[in-house]
C-alpha cells in the first residue's frame, strides 16, 4: 500500500537515474578541490556515457551559477553522442524568455527523440535576491506558457510577469506528444507544492527518514487533489554501495577524512537552493544525526557536511541497499536519481551491483508520451508551412 495514491500505481519498474556533476560537484575526497573531476566539458560528458553504458535510464544535469557546465548546451551537445539514456535537464525559471524556452526544449526534444525530461527550478538568479512569491509567481507562468507551447496551436497568456497574444506554437512543439516532456519539480513551501501540484508529473525530494518522506508526500498529494489529479514521486539520494556493509561504512568515513568543515560551510553558501527550506530540512537531518552520521540505520547526512541540497546518502551493502529500494518503492517512489563520489567510480560500483538486479523503465515512455515514429510536427514529419 503506497504512501498516497500514485499516477503510476500499475508500474512495476522504477525510473533509475543518475547525476552529472556540470556544477562543481565531483571529488574524491569530499570538499577537497581535485582538477581532474573539474565540471570540464569532457568530464561531465563521461559520466553520462558511463551512467548510460551501465544502464540508467535518465541522468539529472543540474542548473547552478557555479563554474561548470550550462545545463541546456550540456545537453545538445550530449544529444548526438547518446541513443538510449533520456536527460532531465534542470531549467531555472525565468533566465531565459518562456516562448523562446518552449522552443529551445522542444528543439533538444528533437533532437533526442523523446528522450527529454525537464526539472523545474524556481531558485534565484546570480545576483538576485527575490521574495518566494515572486519566483513561484514567475515559475508558475513559464510553466502554464510552456504547457501552453506544448499542447496548443496558439499562446495567449495575461500573467502577472508575462503577457502573450496569439503566438504561434509551431517552433515549440515537441517530439513527445500527449503533454510534451515530462516536468519533474522539488520544493517544501505551500506555493511549491500548489504549482506542482497542478501543472507537474514528479515529485522529487530530498532524503529523510522516511516518516517524513511519507509527510512530503501527503503534502504534495493533497496539493494535486485539489485539482483532481496525481502525481509521482522521486528521490533524489547519494549512494555508496560496498560487498559488505562494513565496507560500504569505511568508505563514508574515507569520504570525509580530509573535510575542513569552515571549507564545507563555504561550498554550502555559495549554493543559490542554500537558503530554501528544503536545505534548511536536512541541515535539520544531520543535526538529529547520531554520533556517526546516521539518521536512520542507512540513511548518513555526512554529505551535506559539504553540500547544498541533497545532503544524505544511503550507506550499505548490495542487499542491504536492495531492501531500501524496495522500501521506498511500497511507499510509492517511481523514480531514484542516485549520484556518489566520485561520479564515475560509484556510477560503476551501483551499476555492476545493484542496477541489474532492478526492473527499471524510462516514465516517459511509461507516460505514453514518446512516440514509436517521428510525430507530424513542424519539426518533425509534419507538413511544412
Amino acid at each position: 500500500m503506497t504512501a498516497v495514491p500514485v499516477t503510476s500505481a500499475d508500474l512495476d519498474a522504477l525510473e533509475v537515474s543518475w547525476f552529472s556533476a556540470l556544477c562543481s560537484d565531483d571529488y574524491a575526497y569530499l570538499g577537497v578541490p581535485d582538477g581532474a573531476l573539474r565540471s570540464s566539458w569532457e568530464h561531465c560528458r563521461d559520466i553520462l556515457l558511463e551512467a548510460e553504458k551501465q544502464g540508467f535510464r535518465n541522468i539529472l544535469c543540474p542548473s547552478s551559477y557555479q563554474v561548470g557546465q550550462d545545463t541546456l548546451s550540456f545537453v545538445a551537445g550530449c544529444a548526438p553522442l547518446t541513443d538510449r539514456i533520456n536527460m532531465l535537464a534542470a531549467v531555472r525559471c525565468g533566465e531565459m524568455q518562456p516562448i523562446m524556452l518552449a522552443r529551445t526544449i522542444a528543439t533538444l526534444d528533437h533532437m533526442l527523440k523523446g528522450r527529454l525530461t525537464i526539472n523545474i527550478i524556481s531558485s534565484d538568479f546570480p545576483g538576485e535576491v527575490a521574495e518566494s512569491s515572486h519566483r513561484y509567481q514567475r515559475s508558475r507562468e513559464v510553466v502554464e506558457i510552456l504547457r501552453q507551447a506544448w499542447t496548443q496551436e496558439k499562446i495567449n497568456y495575461d500573467g502577472k510577469v508575462y503577457r502573450f497574444q496569439d503566438v504561434s506554437t509551431d517552433p515549440a512543439t515537441p517530439y513527445q506528444q500527449n503533454g510534451g516532456p515530462l516536468m519533474y519539480f522539488g520544493g517544501y513551501s505551500p506555493a511549491a507544492l500548489d504549482l506542482c501540484g497542478q501543472h507537474c508529473d514528479v515529485y522529487l525530494m530530498w532524503p529523510e527518514p522516511k516518516d517524513q518522506i511519507a509527510q512530503r508526500m501527503k503534502d504534495a498529494h493533497a496539493a494535486a487533489e485539489r485539482y483532481g489529479r496525481t502525481l509521482d514521486y522521486g528521490l533524489r539520494v547519494h549512494m555508496i554501495v560496498r560487498d559488505t556493509e562494513a565496507e560500504a561504512k569505511e568508505y563514508a568515513e574515507h569520504l570525509v577524512s580530509k573535510l575542513d568543515d569552515e571549507y564545507g560551510k563555504l561550498i554550502r553558501d555559495r549554493a543559490h537552493d542554500s537558503i530554501s527550506l528544503g536545505v534548511a530540512h536536512q541541515a535539520k537531518a544531520r543535526e538529529l544525526a547520531d554520533k556517526f552520521g546516521y539518521i536512520e540505520p542507512r540513511l548518513w547526512t555526512g554529505i551535506g557536511r559539504a553540500r547544498s541540497g541533497c545532503g544524505a546518502a544511503l550507506v550499505g551493502s548490495t542487499d542491504q541497499i536492495l531492501t531500501e529500494i524496495e522500501a521506498y518503492q511500497k511507499m510509492g517512489i517511481r523514480a531514484f536519481i542516485f549520484s556518489g563520489y566520485p561520479h564515475i567510480d560509484e556510477c560503476i560500483s551501483f551499476g555492476s551491483r545493484v542496477l541489474p538486479q532492478l526492473k527499471t523503465c524510462s516514465l516517459p515512455d511509461a507516460y505514453g508520451r514518446v512516440p514509436t515514429e517521428t510525430p507530424k510536427t513542424p519539426l518533425g514529419a509534419g507538413e511544412r508551412r
